[in-house]
């Protein structure tokens, strides 16, 4: 049976991490997985949430925190190269992925075959303001139409990726948002399922429009230039 390893960033989630457990155990019923949660500099009582819930849970469930907070991308590098799975499996700590889809990615992407290395989840029905759907439209037909990777929304947390893959993936801040794009650059394919996004329930959102929208531009073009170069290269074959 494969392992999964079920990463989640959290900053200042400790009132969403509860009912997110739970959910976790129950949908991961009968599989074999761990949980990794990066405490990414909270404030709030997310450190000690963790710590009782370790010794109260039937999964084992792993704590790592970082002193500072260092954005979303570092949080998910650390618990990437802390797993121990053969999948990693990506959730946010604010409540809005449902882990009821994680088995749907994981049966997805080990179905697929060995040339596919992420099933990405793509939100239905976001509970977003109609500013910030608007943005993220045009954001993402934009990151499209410049990286050509058949992806409608990148931005989405819930992703299963082949560990040793995403371990050779070029870090940056943001890198989180393009990991299909990155993937392909890889030489690997992507596929894609849709999942229901939830609205949040407890504390607020850590992401502006505007910043968001500045940093996504510049690695947008980031990323652009990285797959340009890559495919100058050519792949090599045994002989």
């Amino acid at each position: 049976m494969v392992m999964i390893s079920i990463v989640i960033p959290a900053k200042n989630e400790g009132a969403n991490l509860l009912s997110l457990f739970e959910e976790i155990e129950t949908a991961l019923t009968g599989r074999l997985f761990e949980v990794i949660v990066i405490d990414d500099g909270s404030t709030d009582d997310t450190a000690q949430i963790v710590q009782k819930q370790k010794q109260v849970r039937s999964f084992p469930l792993r704590h790592f925190h970082h002193e500072h907070s260092s954005g979303k991308s570092l949080a998910l590098r650390t618990g990437v190269f802390a797993a121990r799975g053969e999948l990693i499996a990506t959730l946010d700590g604010d409540g809005q992925n449902d882990p009821v889809f994680v088995l749907e990615l994981v049966d997805a992407l080990l179905s697929a075959g060995p040339e596919v290395a992420i099933a990405a989840g793509q939100r239905t029905n976001r509970h977003h303001t109609w500013m910030k759907n608007l943005a993220s439209r045009f954001a993402n037909r934009l990151r499209k139409s410049i990286l050509d990777d058949d992806t409608r929304d990148s931005a989405c947390g819930l992703k299963v990726i082949r560990t040793d893959v995403f371990r050779k993936l070029p870090f940056f801040e943001g890198c989180h948002r393009f990991l299909p794009a990155l993937v392909i650059q890889e030489r690997f394919r992507a596929i894609h399922v849709d999942v229901v996004d939830r609205p949040r329930v407890h504390g607020k959102s850590h992401y502006g429009i505007v910043d968001r929208g500045l940093r996504g531009a510049l690695d947008l073009f980031g990323v652009w230039w990285l797959r340009r170069r890559r495919k100058n290269m050519p792949s090599p074959k045994e002989m």
